[in-house]
């Protein structure tokens, strides 16, 4: 029973899956949550906390125990100088503590260090979930715009299909020559292929995007349609308005700002070998001997030994000591080390210039595709329009005998490759417009 109700709850789950429309948000949001890369960096950062909660514990005292149990065997000389057997067992018992009292702050140092990195795990984790979010807005777009191909190349097959059907007609009671039909019927074959073509460019669209999702079974994938109307504004940024919005945001920045604060951080504890440290300890312990065969004493009396717990009583013991342990010379390894240490620091102040310099360019390019683009897109509309009213002219003069099918054919070419142009230029402007509001700190929508 109980695996009967377990097949029809992934049967039905399967068929609800195959079912879903997903929107970009929820594209986004399955990306982020279940896309490799980002778990991988997810990882690091566990790692990196784990390494955070071990430095905090450095200012807890360590407490270890040891039993030590030997057995001896042999010959041997006692106290009095006599040689004879020497077998005999020990065993002793201790617990000691150690707690570090001073060491210029290497401890409260270690742990800025640790919190820096955290810091900059964090950010890493950002980005990949920011790099991933662009790609799928990126690719889900490039569905909605083969999708849109195929829908004019479907309005381009049925004028097809109608003038075929026309010029059929007309052939077959003599009012136009053969030629005509023919015509006509390449026409429609080449309209057929186009709508083919689109439909197949849609579904590699489809095939992509579900791989960047990493989903299974990417036969069932499908996306929400999404009216992306004609009358998409100009840019309302500039990259000067964006680039301080862009350093003050963008993770990839505050990760390379996290690195420089954390490099500071480790020459601070580099430093810190120049310093003595002073430690505490302190223990408890006690030990038992026995002899195997213990023989007798000057007087011919047997030795008597003590049995093992009141040798624990009697040998119990506490010990309280403080150490310190001061630097006097070790070759110049400690200054070196300062010196590389400060040149890690450098090394990551060139790397947050680095960083600046690749959100500079990427709002710039940014801007200006957002702005070319969108001149695309004008011009490809204007194209469009005086394309339609050709259309239009040689439909009427078609109709009227003044102009051949080869003249409308070209025309209705002309218009759909007007419309696709259009539809293009529209997608490709309305990313590098989403990509633009991106770094100026909008999030991805539709």
């Amino acid at each position: 029973m109980r695996k009967s109700a377990f097949f029809i709850l992934t049967f039905m789950s399967a068929i609800l899956f195959s079912q879903k429309k997903w929107t970009l948000q929820e594209c986004v949001n399955y990306a982020v949550e279940n896309n490799l890369q980002v778990i991988e960096t997810q990882f690091n950062q566990k790692i990196q906390d784990y390494n955070l909660s071990i430095a905090k514990r450095q200012y807890l005292p360590s407490v270890s125990g040891n039993v030590n149990n030997t057995a001896s065997f042999g010959q041997g000389r006692d106290t009095f100088g006599r040689t004879g057997s020497n077998d005999n067992f020990s065993n002793s018992a201790n617990v000691g503590a150690d707690m570090l009292l001073f060491n210029h702050g290497k401890i409260e140092k270690n742990i800025r260090l640790n919190q820096f990195k955290v810091e900059a795990f964090q950010y890493d984790v950002e980005r990949v979930k920011n790099d991933i979010s662009l790609q799928i807005a990126q690719q889900y777009l490039s569905v909605l715009l083969n999708r849109e191909v195929t829908t004019i190349s479907k309005s381009a097959l049925e004028n097809a299909e109608k003038l075929y059907q026309r010029a059929k007609i007309t052939t077959q009671v003599g009012t136009t020559a053969q030629t005509i039909l023919a015509e006509a019927e390449s026409a429609l074959a080449r309209e057929k292929l186009n709508v083919k073509t689109a439909e197949i460019n849609t579904d590699r669209s489809l095939f992509s995007l579900a791989m960047l999702l990493q989903l299974p079974d990417y036969k069932n994938f499908d996306i929400q349609n999404v009216s992306v109307q004609d009358d998409i504004e100009a840019p309302l940024y500039t990259a000067a308005q964006i680039l301080d919005k862009a350093f003050e945001n963008q993770p990839q920045i505050k990760a390379a700002e996290s690195r420089i604060k954390s490099a500071e951080a480790q020459t601070e504890i580099t430093e810190t070998a120049f310093w003595p440290t002073i430690s505490a300890n302190a223990g408890l312990g006690t030990s038992y001997f026995y002899l195997f065969n213990a023989g007798t004493d000057l007087t011919g009396s047997k030795i008597n030994q003590s049995g093992f717990f009141k040798q624990y009583k009697d040998n119990f013991g506490q010990q309280v000591g403080v150490s310190a342990s001061i630097p006097i010379f070790n070759k110049g390894i400690t200054r070196l080390n300062v010196e590389q240490s400060k040149i890690s620091e450098e090394i990551a102040k060139n790397a947050l210039l680095l960083q600046k310099q690749e959100v500079l360019q990427n709002v710039q390019k940014a801007q200006f595709d957002a702005e070319s683009n969108y001149e695309s897109f004008v011009a490809s509309r204007e194209a469009e329009k005086s394309a339609k009213l050709a259309l239009d002219f040689t439909e009427k003069s078609y109709n009227a005998g003044r102009a051949t099918i080869y003249d409308l054919n070209s025309a209705r070419n002309n218009y759909a490759n007007a419309q696709g142009s259009v539809a293009q230029a529209k997608y490709n402007y309305l990313f590098s417009l989403k990509l633009l509001n991106f770094y100026a700190g909008i999030p991805l929508t539709l």
